[in-house]
């Protein structure tokens, strides 16, 4: 008796470390549909930063959309513009700055006081804080360099399952290079929305990131998508109205800045928000 007891503890225990350690099969459940927060809970918060992301995951988003860049000594950090001006009290392009530069910056000020001494975060130090079962939405524009470094720094913080990076052809082109399990948002958008969807659809990818120059086909379009299985973002909203016609239309994920209103009003909709697990 006391044996089998113990061999179904034993059992138990393995299971739950399995389940902990994602290069297992146990399957963590991501949202359906949600609101992505754009950089954040930048409303609020100084986007792009630790912070923002926290806030964002204290709201429960069921995404968080976010911008990454390399400095001139090759380290991923988060910063939506090419240069940091207008996030920092710095100047100069990222590019052309270094990593200790750059960290010697304030990226809170700038926002309210409050951020005083956020610093501009590593790309890594981003992944470390996100729980397993959110979206994370990785707005790569550069090119084919960083989008390796990108996908190489998903696969060791274990984040394939929930990672999707949005960019252009050549960068996601690269990254699959690196792994064809990386998700792709399509971002190589066209003034042709039709044109858009259909080349989304042919290059398998597993985003699309619409915007307004889609909205009045919409309906149309998404049934297009969903027909093959694409998942639909959306840039973006603050507009209850709006939120509510992107949701009967069919898009999954739409990008909002005024998160905390925006969740308010998706509640009402019958989305909950997301309770993260770590």
């Amino acid at each position: 008796m006391n044996k089998i007891k113990m061999s179904g503890y034993a059992f138990l225990i393995i299971f739950c470390l399995m389940a902990a350690d994602n290069s297992c099969h146990f399957k963590l459940e991501l949202p359906e549909r949600g609101l992505c927060a754009h950089r954040g809970a930048r409303a609020t918060h100084p986007e792009n930063t630790l912070a923002a992301f926290r806030e964002a995951i204290r709201l429960g988003a069921h995404m968080i959309e976010f911008d990454v860049q390399m400095t001139k000594d090759s380290v991923l950090v988060l910063m939506h513009d090419e240069t940091v001006d207008r996030t920092t009290n710095g100047q100069g392009a990222v590019a052309d700055l270094t990593f200790a530069e750059i960290r010697r910056l304030d990226a809170g000020l700038w926002k309210d006081a409050l951020f005083e001494g956020e610093k501009v975060p590593t790309f890594a130090e981003a992944l470390k804080i996100m729980p397993k079962n959110i979206w994370l939405n990785i707005h790569v524009k550069q090119g084919a360099e960083i989008g390796k470094k990108v996908a190489e720094q998903i696969i060791k913080e274990k984040r394939l399952h929930q990672a999707v990076i949005a960019c252009r052809n050549d960068v996601a082109a690269a990254v699959l290079q690196i792994s064809d399990q990386i998700k792709i948002c399509n971002m190589e958008r066209h003034s042709s929305q039709w044109r858009y969807v259909a080349e989304t659809i042919s290059q398998h990818a597993d985003f699309i990131q619409l915007n307004k120059q889609a909205d009045s086909l919409l309906i149309d379009l998404t049934k297009q998508l969903k027909a093959n299985h694409i998942k639909i973002n959306y840039y973006s909203t603050n507009s209850p109205d709006k939120l509510k016609k992107l949701f009967e239309a069919g898009v999954e994920f739409p990008l909002v800045d005024d998160l905390e209103a925006m969740m308010s009003v998706a509640e009402k909709l019958g989305i909950k928000p997301l309770k993260p697990i770590y």
